[in-house]
């Protein structure tokens, strides 16, 4: 179970954080409605192909995934969205659509939006998790 495997992990790295009930949501963007949460402080995670590497992409539930901003930023070749066959597999212990926004959890390199950067706090998106005040940086990710 992926909020188990999460818990462990930000108790371990001694995060603070909440659990936050709401009822059943299937997009990052019901959750925000159900939580009554601005959907910018609300994480979503993505998985995405750059240049022949599966990696987790992590941005606010209001955003939509820039493809050249991503491969300008990283210098990449060519970005695309994985299908859910190439990473089912990946993340055994989750429901599809529902991986927590940490790669480092799964062998895989995770990029983060610098807009969540910007909040106090961030909601992620269908693991009914709420973390106050805290953006691993990148390199923790990894």
């Amino acid at each position: 179970m992926p909020l188990k495997r999460l818990t462990y992990y930000l108790d371990e790295k001694k995060v603070k954080y909440r659990i936050q009930k709401h009822k059943t949501a299937f997009t990052s963007m019901e959750v925000a409605a159900t939580t009554h949460t601005p959907g910018k402080k609300v994480a979503k995670t993505v998985i995405m192909i750059i240049d022949d590497e599966m990696q987790m992409v992590v941005l606010p539930s209001t955003h939509k995934i820039d493809f050249d901003h991503i491969r300008e930023s990283l210098g990449a070749g060519y970005a695309r969205l994985a299908t859910e066959v190439e990473f089912e597999s990946k993340f055994p212990d989750c429901e599809l659509g529902a991986m927590p926004p940490f790669g480092n959890l799964y062998d895989m390199d995770t990029i983060v939006s610098e807009s969540l950067a910007d909040e106090d706090e961030i909601v992620l998106s269908r693991l009914q998790m709420k973390m106050k005040s805290y953006l691993m940086p990148v390199r923790m990710m990894k």
